[in-house]
């Protein structure tokens, strides 16, 4: 980062000043004046926390896919249809036991098993051919969406909230001042917030796991020279095989919250793809810090958009995108 500021000192005061208006405009009491310009700061703060919300979700897919393609250089473009038959695997198990933690560790357990299996029998005949592995998983995505659609039908399906975390909750967030003087606070679903907070620890987690571990040591070596790692016998090929089943596994539990707090339906594997790629190339490939920052950014861009520009909402994302690759081509986070 101290790099990025010596090097781009303008865009380093632009985002700082783009962040301190941000924080201006979250913990702020709003003039009238401002509240006619844009709207009611209700309204904003919504926008703003769904975004960031969103974002963890994001990461959560994201950060899977960052794994097996930045870290491992696997081309895996059936991760969006991971995601979706992870949130279908979590959707079955919450309706016949009841139980939503049970449905995540379901959901982890076989989407992990479907990774080992694509790894196995596609990435480890295929090392080093990006082209084959790109056609070759467009093509498993879309028989996995053809399987999912005659399974599972073309309805939507929302994954049961439990008990202990329906309802809202108030925040310390100001967002109008009654006539008597008396404050209105922000009230923000708990389930969401309880989301993006294991998503955080996640995060925090995988990295600390990468980069303060002798198995993170291992991953990142095998990367940059898998025939010297195994020349000191390591097996590397096992080492790969359980991250691109952890990987795959992010992608299902994912899948899983997306069907608690959005829904589930056929698309839905494309749209987490492409979000997923988005936020990759934003972020840096390789990097768990820059898929989280990336996840932010276009998290963000998707909620504010969607209140203030809907029309050109899905536009905001793909401009941030070539606005990173014109200025920093491998991503605002990525690995040395």
């Amino acid at each position: 980062m101290s790099r990025f500021v010596e090097r781009h000192p303008a865009w380093a005061l632009i985002s700082i000043i783009a962040i301190a208006v941000g924080l201006w405009l979250v913990f702020a009491i709003w003039p009238p004046g401002l509240e006619e310009a844009i709207g009611r700061k209700r309204v904003f703060l919504n926008a703003v926390f769904n975004g960031i919300t969103l974002g963890g979700l994001y990461f959560l897919v994201a950060s899977g896919f960052t794994l097996i393609f930045g870290l491992m250089r696997n081309v895996n473009l059936a991760h969006g249809s991971l995601y979706l038959f992870g949130g279908y695997v979590g959707y079955a198990v919450s309706t016949a036991t009841g139980s939503w933690i049970l449905s995540f560790i379901v959901a982890f357990i076989l989407t992990a098993l479907v990774g080992v299996l694509l790894q196995l029998i596609v990435f480890r005949r295929m090392e080093g051919q990006d082209l084959r592995q790109t056609m070759v998983t467009i093509g498993l995505s879309i028989v996995f969406a053809d399987l999912m659609l005659w399974a599972c039908g073309g309805d939507f399906y929302q994954i049961q909230t439990p008990n202990w975390l329906i309802g809202p909750v108030d925040l310390p967030l100001v967002t109008a001042i009654k006539s008597s003087g008396e404050p209105v606070y922000l009230r923000y679903p708990m389930v969401r917030l309880v989301i993006f907070a294991a998503s955080v620890v996640i995060g925090v987690a995988m990295w600390l796991a990468l980069n303060r571990t002798r198995i993170g040591m291992i991953v990142r070596a095998g990367v940059d020279d898998r025939d010297i790692l195994a020349a000191t016998g390591v097996r590397i090929q096992l080492v790969f095989v359980l991250v691109f089943a952890f990987g795959a596994g992010l992608a299902g539990i994912a899948g899983v919250v997306g069907g608690t707090f959005q829904s589930l339906s056929p698309g839905e594997d494309i749209r987490f793809l492409l979000a997923s790629l988005v936020v990759v190339i934003v972020g840096g490939m390789g990097s768990i810090a820059g898929a989280a920052l990336g996840a932010l950014i276009i998290g963000l861009a998707e909620q504010l958009g969607s209140v203030y520009i809907p029309t050109y909402a899905i536009v905001v994302t793909f401009l941030i995108m070539v606005l990173v690759l014109a200025i920093r081509p491998q991503g605002l986070l990525a690995r040395r």
